[in-house]
């Protein structure tokens, strides 16, 4: 548990792609702070950047995309730190290891008392799905056609919608679009998935199906399986 006072800051520096025991590296070192009782640390992903091999790794570039800088830090007392180090060096045997002095102004630990768990309410039914294909590349008035559809079905108090983003796939028109740097990646095919009755969906049919110009909308009967749990008697209590 982190107080308030003197404390050092450790940032790792790896690559992405390094390996541990045939597991991402950096996934190895969170593992091994998780069980050395480190209070939290936090694995972000850079955008770009180059290291001593003077490349450049960006997204843009597939091939170089693997190699990415993945950044790793945490707080603990300086003992704490101290005692961890040896660990450290023997797991980053290609990166960067960055000890600063710091201080935690404030620190806040709530304990908290696990949760009672309340009743389960178990709701069946038959409903329609709606499933829309159409391009990431599509627009509706400069915007996405996707995000503009969303909007459109929240407006009119559709249950619910979900929006999928492909990684490969090809139309009527026979390309292939794939993720990654080439100009196929920019149209890759998106889903957009709705639950709800058959009335509700016809009027979404009829609100969406002008805004598309190249796409597909499909209808199913799904049965619903919804499992709730239901929020404490006081907030169902009448006034």
């Amino acid at each position: 548990m982190l107080e308030k006072g003197p404390a050092k800051k450790v940032t790792i520096y790896v690559n992405e792609d390094a390996q541990h025991h045939f597991s991402p590296l950096y996934e190895s070192i969170l593992t091994f702070l998780l069980h050395k009782g480190v209070a939290g640390a936090t694995a972000t992903r850079a955008l770009a950047g180059f290291g001593p091999h003077q490349v450049i790794h960006t997204p843009k570039i597939e091939a170089l995309s693997q190699h990415l800088p993945i950044r790793i830090e945490f707080l603990e007392s300086a003992g704490k730190v101290d005692e961890l180090l040896p660990g450290l060096y023997d797991l980053v045997t290609d990166g960067l290891i960055e000890v600063q002095p710091t201080e935690i102004v404030k620190a806040v630990n709530r304990d908290r008392a696990p949760e009672e768990k309340r009743p389960r309410t178990e709701i069946r039914g038959k409903a329609r799905m709606m499933r829309i294909y159409l391009g990431e590349s599509d627009k509706w008035q400069s915007q996405p056609l996707y995000e503009a559809i969303v909007q459109r079905l929240r407006f009119m108090d559709i249950a619910g919608a979900t929006v999928y983003r492909g990684i490969l796939g090809y139309g009527r028109k026979g390309h292939t679009h794939k993720s990654g740097a080439l100009p196929f990646s920019r149209d890759l095919p998106i889903m957009i998935s709705v639950v709800d009755t058959e009335e509700k969906l016809r009027q979404a049919i009829e609100a969406v199906e002008s805004m598309i110009e190249d796409g597909l909308i499909v209808l199913s009967d799904v049965e619903i399986i919804r499992l709730v749990r239901s929020g404490p008697e006081s907030v169902h209590a009448n006034p």
